[in-house]
Order: C-alpha cells, then structure tokens, then sequence
C-alpha cells in the first residue's frame, strides 16, 4: 500500500475522509536498503520508484473480522 502523503491530487480532497494509503501494488524490485520499485497502473503519474517510509505490507481482513458500515444520517427538512 502507497501513502497518499506526498501526492498531488486534481481535486482537492478531504483529508479526514480519504484511505491514508492506496493500492496493493506489487514491489517488483528492491533498488535498495531504503527504496524499491512498485508497479503502478498508467493512471498514477509519479516515479515508480519510491522511498520504502511511504510503502506499507498490505493485510487482509480475516474472515471473522467485521467491518462497520456507516448509515447516513437524514436531517428533517434537508434536501440531498
């Protein structure tokens, strides 16, 4: 996983409400004690070769893990 940290986006975003980290990308080669070489999709326009403090193992939920979801609150006469 990719941190978003350093990452200029066209749009400005909400930093409490976006993931800290994009991805899984697959290292495809350490260049060195402290950088490596992800593959990343066309779409992301930075140097695939990155410093490895921005870079975090990805983890998969576990099966008995739930995740929350959030409903969304309604507002007496507010409009969507």
């Amino acid at each position: 996983m990719l941190s978003i940290k350093d990452l200029v986006f066209k749009k400005r975003l909400v930093r409490k409400l976006v993931d800290w980290y994009v991805g899984p990308y697959i290292i495809e080669e350490v260049v060195s004690a402290n950088t490596v070489k992800l593959r990343l999709p066309t779409s992301i326009k930075i140097h695939p070769v990155v410093n490895v403090g921005q870079v975090i193992r990805y983890r998969q939920l576990v099966e008995e893990q739930k995740v929350k979801k959030i409903k969304p609150i309604k507002i007496k006469g507010a409009k969507e």
